[in-house]
């Protein structure tokens, strides 16, 4: 006779904590293993609990429940002997998966209350933490309220108006708003009782723990001692069904070896080994509860393992007995149209009733404090803000009372569904998925190989996490299609928000470990000896003396990059050996905190050193790793221009934000970095040095590109807009003898300049190429076929534009040999400027070529000169000196 309305029961035990223990958000001892956060020590006197009393206790009383009472038969009914023992193994295997990622982490380091939303936060972050340990929250809601429900169904199917005993029991009324009723009031009580502490309950468990091992051990005994008889089943007043037990006889386990799925009488449901499986494997998860009294525990590392192994045992002993014993002495019809066969059978009927309340309540109770316990967790980690901030609120006992409640309105709500069925699937999977979450917890600390995680359980590997992932996932979508898919959409809306709410966390980041592991695994495959022309790209290293004149320069490079390595150099000036400690460690978290701020996508590199030039050179060489190591430099231009403040122009440095996740703010990025040079004052660094940095690059075999002119490119907002064009002009201006378009340095300004075209936010904007031509020379036309061919050739869209240059040749006054540079006079070089501004209309950033320095120092200066004269007010213009091959016609 069934107490329930549907086969999709689940009952689980979840953890009970001691009314002064406040699990998951405290700040504790600090961690063996990296699991841990800073704080004052755990009182000893708040871990007194054993391996036996907690967490064998709660863990065998979770996986026991009401299930093993009211759902044998109906599994041994509808698949048999032989498939029941089928489901067991496999639901067995998968939760033992599970255990062992759990046993793992445990060991791994000091376990602080919280259970398993403590080691997934603590493990994968605050992300995952924060929505699995949601989700987490709202299953122990949700099966408190199926525990309600269930404890309400299994007392009205005894003494309510319909229920299935004799009429001389029916004294309490039914119907919906009864139930509510009456489940109401079972909730207050286990509200009464939480609010005035847990420690009730914990030191009822034991004795729940007993009378349910009692009631198992009365049903084994009856097996033996009741003698076999028939079994009226009354479905209505005209109908009567008789079923045997015929006690152990082989004909009867020969009849229930094999499956015989039919219609359940309670859902009048076809069942298949899908749904009778989704029953068995319900009432095995509550695995976590010994997990979950980690907060108690006196050594969880070693009692939660040990306890946790033994409860899966001794329950997968019971349960097999139990089906074995059912199969051999229950006729089939007694299985499947009586799931509460076992006071039909027992030596003394009521005390199975007893089981059953028992169980149902203290599984009520504790669902409702582990739930409050989550929740309170949740709150002090702050993962919500104020939504939850008043669950941190507790009692001077430390009884979060104010988490309890919360926890109760949510619970009076689910009382509504009215039905088990309504909710029993989707709390099976919320559970599963934080199984899943365990599961990979324990794998990313496996695959990331970090130092620390070193578990003292040795019994699991990345296999077991894996395969323990894939196996809830299975039983997710095989208990409910629907509700899996909704609980990950759930989890994924949850992820969302708390990511872009990015709170502060000093757990540390399993995802940075794994990145490192796989960064470090793929550069040493990255070998330099196998790089190839045709797969070259930008690696650029940005010398940044001062961010708040250059950020419009460090944005451009950005779009130049097209996925290469792109470094922001700064040199420190100063002598470590002047200095008590490095000062550079401290300016990381500014210039970090200002890449995030500008979003790109770059690193830091910062160096203290005598000179600019020493430290520039420090960075060229030690800058980057392996195979990813700069290949360009790139220097805003050496002129007298006063610089302007990006910060006060910009309006994401000038209104008021809060604190990045890593304590920098607006206030302190801003003072941090010094205000520009004013107007008049001399520059740190001589000419002489700015063009030896030059010549350094160039010698170490590195391109070289100065950057003149970038500010302005903040100021033009139609600058990227249809119309405008990226300008190349391919030949050495400064030596117009002999006119290569097609050395290397030439294509090396072409391929950078089609880069910047292939960049998102610079499409609209076209590519102009500019071939000079002297009146006299009748081979311009075939030197502009040939060009073209060249673009073609190399899939560069180009427009190509001749220009007459005679009036700007005639002016130079002397041409000197290939090798050497040349010093054309002023009158050239402004005759250049002319002639490059005239033909740079619409112009969004010119392309020039940047000559070598010349072998003389002394001639430093001049070369600086003319280089300042040729780029004046041409507006935002990259000067490039490229050595090395970059573009390739092949496939």
């Amino acid at each position: 006779m069934s107490t329930e309305s549907s086969p999709l029961l689940s009952y689980r035990l979840f953890s009970v904590v001691d009314d002064g223990e406040m699990p998951g958000g405290r700040e504790e001892s600090p961690p063996v293993g990296g699991l841990g956060t800073a704080g004052p020590p755990h009182p000893d006197s708040a871990r007194r609990l054993s391996t036996f009393f907690g967490v064998v206790v709660p863990t065998v009383l979770s996986m026991f429940s009401i299930v093993v009472f009211m759902r044998i038969g109906f599994v041994v009914g509808h698949a048999g002997f032989l498939q029941s023992l089928l489901m067991l193994v496999v639901a067995y295997v998968i939760i033992l998966l599970t255990v062992l990622s759990v046993c793992a982490i445990c060991t791994n380091g000091a376990i602080q209350g919280g259970g398993a939303y403590f080691m997934i936060s603590r493990t994968l972050g605050p992300e995952f933490g924060a929505s699995i340990g949601l989700m987490f929250y709202l299953a122990n809601v949700c099966a408190c309220g199926v525990y309600v429900l269930g404890l309400v169904e299994a007392v009205l199917d005894v003494f309510g108006a319909d229920g299935t005993e004799p009429p001389s029991t029916h004294v309490l009324p039914q119907g919906y708003f009864y139930s509510f009723l009456y489940g109401s009031v079972v909730l207050l009580i286990c509200l009464l009782v939480c609010l005035v502490g847990a420690r009730i309950y914990a030191r009822a468990a034991f004795l729940i723990f007993l009378v349910v091992n009692l009631v198992l051990l009365m049903i084994v005994v009856s097996f033996f001692a009741v003698a076999p008889h028939q079994v009226p089943l009354a479905r209505d007043s005209n109908h009567t069904l008789n079923a045997s037990f015929t006690g152990f006889r082989l004909d009867t386990l020969r009849a229930n070896l094999g499956a015989m799925y039919s219609r359940d009488y309670t859902t009048n449901n076809v069942m298949t080994f899908a749904t009778v499986f989704a029953v068995m494997f319900n009432g095995c998860t509550g695995i976590m509860a010994g997990s979950n009294m980690s907060g108690e525990l006196r050594n969880p590392s070693s009692s939660i393992p040990r306890g946790t192994i033994i409860a899966v045992i001794y329950t997968f002993l019971i349960y097999f007995l139990l089906f074995f014993m059912t199969s051999f002495t229950c006729e089939r019809t007694l299985l499947k149209e009586d799931y509460g066969f076992f006071r039909a059978i027992n030596l003394w009927p009521p005390l199975v009733l007893v089981g059953v309340y028992s169980a149902s309540l203290s599984a009520s109770m504790s669902s409702l404090i582990g739930a409050s316990r989550i929740l309170h967790a949740l709150a002090k980690d702050d993962l919500f803000g104020i939504v939850l901030a008043p669950a941190k609120i507790v009692s001077k006992g430390g009884n979060p009372w104010v988490a309890v409640l919360y926890t109760w309105a949510l619970v009076q709500l689910v009382l509504f569904a009215g039905k088990l069925n309504t909710i029993a699937g989707i709390v099976t999977v919320f559970y599963l998925v934080a199984y899943a979450a365990v599961d990979l917890a324990c794998l990313a600390l496996e695959w990331a190989s970090a130092p620390n995680f070193r578990p003292t359980f040795q019994l699991f590997s990345w296999h077991t996490c894996l395969l323990g992932i894939a196996s809830c996932f299975l039983m997710m979508f095989l208990i409910s299609p629907a509700g899996a898919s909704a609980s990950l959409v759930l989890m994924l809306v949850l992820l969302a928000f708390v990511h872009l709410r990015a709170p502060a966390s000093s757990w540390g980041y399993i995802s940075q470990a794994l990145i490192f592991h796989q960064v470090r695994k793929y550069l040493l495959l990255l070998d330099i000896r196998k790089e190839h022309v045709k797969f070259w790209r930008p690696q650029i290293l940005l010398l940044v003396a001062n961010p708040r004149s250059g950020a419009q320069l460090i944005r451009f490079i950005n779009d130049l990059k097209k996925g290469g390595l792109f470094v922001l150099g700064h040199v420190e000036i100063g002598d470590l050996d002047a200095l008590p400690s490095d000062p550079i460690q401290a300016h990381y978290n500014f210039w970090l905190s200002l890449v995030d701020k500008l979003n790109v996508k770059a690193f830091v590199d910062l160096t203290l050193s005598p000179s600019v030039r020493q430290g520039t050179q420090q960075l060229l060489r030690i800058t980057g790793l392996g195979g990813m190591k700069p290949n360009t430099l790139v220097l805003g231009f050496y002129d007298a221009a006063v610089p302007e403040d990006y910060f006060l122009n910009d309006p994401a440095f000038s209104r008021a934000r809060e604190n990045d996740h890593f304590g920098v703010d607006l206030a302190a990025l801003q003072a941090h970095f010094p205000t520009v040079r004013e107007a008049g004052a001399p520059k740190a660094l001589p000419p002489t040095e700015y063009v030896a940095i030059i010549a350094d690059a160039l010698k170490m075999h590195k391109n070289v590109c100065l950057a003149r002119g970038f500010p302005l490119l903040a100021k033009e907002p139609g600058s990227r807009a249809e119309g405008f064009f990226v300008d190349v002009w391919p030949l050495d201006l400064l030596r117009p003898d002999p006119p290569a378009y097609v050395d290397v340095c030439s294509l090396f300004l072409l391929q950078l300049a089609c880069i910047l075209t292939m960049v998102s936010s610079w499409r609209a904007v076209r590519l102009r190429v500019f071939l000079c031509v002297e009146s006299g020379d009748r081979a311009w036309l075939a030197k502009e076929e040939k060009l073209k061919e060249l673009l073609g050739k190399l899939r560069i869209r180009a427009t190509i534009q001749a220009v007459a240059w005679d009036h700007v040749v005639a002016l130079h006054s002397r041409r000197g040999p290939p090798g050497e540079p040349s010093l054309p006079p002023d009158a050239y070089l402004a005759a250049l400027n002319a002639l490059v501004l005239e033909q740079g209309d619409r112009a969004a950033v010119r392309f020039l070529y940047l000559p070598r320095p010349p072998a003389d120092t002394s001639r430093y200066g001049r070369y600086l000169e003319q280089l300042e004269i040729f780029t004046r007010d041409l507006g935002p213009t990259l000067l490039v000196h490229g050595l090395t091959p970059v573009t390739c016609t092949e496939l």
